[in-house]
C-alpha cells in the first residue's frame, strides 16, 4: 500500500527554522506533482507550495503562495520520491498542521490521483 510518511515538523522559535520531509512509502509507476498545504486552527487547509516532476530537479518549477515567499523552499528528490520544505524566518503564524500532497500513478494504466500524508504539527511559538 502507498503512502506519504512525513516527518520534521515540531517546535520552533520565532526566527527560527525547520525542514519537512516527506517520502512515498511502497511503489508507484510515476510520482508527479509534489507539494506541501496547512491548516491553521479554525481556517481552511490552504496551498503553501508545490513542485512539478522533473527529470533535472534543479529544472522543477516552483510555486509558492504569497505568504511564504523568500522564506520556504520547496524541493524534491526523485530518486527517493521525496520532497521537502526547508522553513525558514519562521512566525508564530505558520503555526499549522502540514501536509505533504503527491500525485501517483501507481500502475502504468492508472490515473493519476492525490495522495496525502498524515499531517506534521509546526508550532512556533517562544
Amino acid at each position: 500500500q502507498v503512502q506519504l510518511v512525513e516527518s520534521g515538523g515540531g517546535l520552533a522559535q520565532p526566527g527560527g527554522s525547520l525542514r519537512l520531509s516527506c517520502v512515498v512509502s511502497g511503489r508507484a509507476f510515476r510520482v508527479g506533482g509534489m507539494a506541501w498545504y496547512r491548516r491553521a486552527p479554525g481556517k481552511q487547509r490552504e496551498l503553501v507550495a508545490e513542485i512539478t516532476p522533473s527529470g533535472v530537479p534543479a529544472y522543477a518549477h516552483r510555486n509558492y503562495a504569497h505568504f511564504v515567499k523568500g522564506r520556504f523552499i520547496i524541493s524534491r528528490d526523485n530518486v527517493a520520491n521525496a520532497v521537502f520544505l526547508q522553513m525558514d524566518s519562521l512566525g508564530p503564524e505558520d503555526t499549522a498542521v502540514y501536509y505533504c500532497n503527491a500525485r501517483l500513478r501507481i500502475n502504468p494504466g492508472d490515473q493519476e490521483n492525490d495522495y496525502w500524508g498524515q499531517g506534521t504539527q509546526v508550532t512556533v511559538s517562544s
